[in-house]
């Protein structure tokens, strides 16, 4: 799939940086469904810095593949802070990668509500220092454009945790 000019910029961005740190990387994705990982392999040579990524876009695939306790989904649902944080987590120790970037989200059209209304994602970004989190509310945007902004709000934060 090709991916647009910022998407790739940003993605080189990332791998160099990682490179220049001795850091690698894995993703654990629900809403971008792998998204964030292709953004990355895109790039030629990229598997010096990608370890893998883990597409759970269930709530059994979570638990499964990323380690997310079943009961944190049960309190706080799929889409939250506390999700994305056990993701990412998760996601580094399972493919033990320096850095992990977790997304999950209500991409739409449906699926939202008013407590987690379409544009919501959920972000986390895990590394040696800890993890960070970040909520980004895109609003009604289409699938497509949540989709992939949510893919740059991945790799920006992979930067900064690289210290790009």
């Amino acid at each position: 799939m090709p991916f647009d000019s910022e998407t790739t910029d940003r993605a080189i961005a990332v791998l160099e940086a990682c490179r220049a740190h001795g850091a690698t990387v894995a993703t654990v994705e629900s809403c971008t469904g792998g998204l964030i990982a292709g953004a990355l392999t895109a790039i030629p040579g990229s598997s010096d810095v990608v370890l893998g990524g883990l597409v759970t876009y269930s709530n059994a695939a979570k638990m499964a593949l990323a380690g997310v306790p079943e009961a944190l989904l049960a309190t706080h649902g799929a889409v939250s802070e506390p999700v994305a944080r056990a993701m990412a987590e998760g996601g580094r120790g399972a493919l033990a990668a320096t850095l992990a970037v977790s997304v999950t989200g209500v991409a739409g059209p449906g699926g939202g509500s008013a407590a987690k209304p379409v544009g919501l994602v959920h972000f986390a970004c895990s590394g040696p220092a800890g993890t960070v989190h970040r909520e980004m509310r895109f609003g009604l945007l289409s699938r497509d454009e949540i989709r992939r902004l949510s893919v740059l709000t991945a790799l920006a934060m992979l930067q900064e945790m690289v210290g790009a």
